[in-house]
């Protein structure tokens, strides 16, 4: 099923879900695949479309690359935030983003998949790096999440069990080629408790914004 979203609603309600992600309902591999249809058209450097996408089910790889992750999130999350001047929105979220990230990291193999997109080659060894590299994957991967939003499913972008050696880990446990292709996050992926989302409080435009120059 489509949520009957505009084009803006889904810009600006596709959130990262951690505890409104549903762990009982399953998840099908066509519908997966007909988000990841969309997200495919998004734009790739060259045209190269050296991007893949490994998605995972199995219960017992899904548990262990969730304590590879967990182990991560706990030396994270465990560490000062940063701190913002007072009435500063982002500081008055913090509380609640740590206790939500900390939810994830307890339960991220309950979700029914679990997706790793990956690019081909690594970031060091590549003559372009940094941003360039990057750039042919990560459109897609966002392409992706809205096209779960739009379906009444929800996901979460992390990264840390890209943090010490957890990404070879990975790597072995999904055979996964680690000198061939790079992995660009971790993302639960499940139907969301309501659809309801709304818009974040974020900064204003005017406050980030520059006009021929600093």
């Amino acid at each position: 099923m489509t949520l009957n979203l505009s084009f803006d609603e889904v810009l600006t309600t596709t959130r990262s879900v951690r505890k409104r992600l549903d762990f009982d309902k399953p998840v099908s591999r066509d519908l997966l695949m007909e988000c990841l249809d969309l997200a495919l058209q998004a734009p790739t450097g060259s045209n190269t479309q050296g991007w893949q996408w490994v998605f995972v089910e199995d219960e017992d790889k899904k548990k262990a690359i969730g304590e590879i992750y967990l182990a991560n999130a706990r030396g994270y999350l465990s560490a000062p935030g940063p701190e913002y001047a007072e009435g500063d929105t982002r500081g008055e979220r913090m509380g609640a983003v740590k206790d939500s990230a900390s939810y994830l990291a307890e339960h991220m193999h309950e979700a029914p998949v679990l997706m790793i997109p990956c690019i081909k080659g690594r970031e060091d060894s590549s003559p372009l790096g940094g941003v360039s590299f990057w750039a042919s994957l990560f459109p897609a991967v966002w392409s992706f999440c809205l096209a779960l939003r739009s379906r009444e499913l929800g996901s979460c972008w992390t990264t840390l069990h890209l943090l010490r050696g957890g990404e070879e880990k990975v790597a072995d446990i999904l055979g996964i080629p680690f000198e061939k292709y790079s992995q660009g996050g971790l993302f639960p992926i499940a139907y969301t408790k309501g659809t309801d989302f709304k818009p974040a409080k974020r900064l204003p435009a005017a406050d980030l914004t520059h006009w021929n120059g600093w």
